[in-house]
């Protein structure tokens, strides 16, 4: 029997310019639906995706826009980490970053990786 877990951790290293950044929203917002508790760790370009109206433009049909996947993501109880190097490369501050979102090292990833999380990276 295999073990299971009801985490998942969703790597998302695209951002605004790239599909896989509102396909990873979305599959992180099934996720939920499917009863898991879900944290998305942002690295690279990802950070550009919870700048403040960072998002705003992006839409790849038929998902829905990318803003909405994250604020409904959030609303749900989502968790996102914002990695801190990234964050600070590009200039940004906690202040530039939507609301929820979490500056915080991969250590955090990591635990709940190490407590049995499935992942998934994009």
């Amino acid at each position: 029997m295999a073990d299971t877990t009801d985490k998942l951790v969703v790597l998302v290293t695209k951002g605004i310019d790239s599909e896989l950044s509102s396909v990873a929203f979305t599959i992180a917002n099934g996720g939920i639906t499917a009863g898991l508790k879900v944290f998305i760790f942002l690295t690279s370009t990802g950070i550009d995706l919870v700048r403040r109206n960072g998002a705003a433009m992006t839409q790849v049909a038929p998902l829905d826009p990318l803003a909405v996947l994250i604020k409904d993501f959030l609303a749900r109880g989502g968790v996102i980490w914002a990695c801190p190097p990234c964050v600070k490369s590009r200039g940004y501050e906690q202040a530039d970053l939507i609301d929820g979102v979490v500056i915080a090292g991969a250590s955090v990833m990591h635990a709940e990786i190490k407590a049995g999380a499935a992942t998934l990276s994009f």
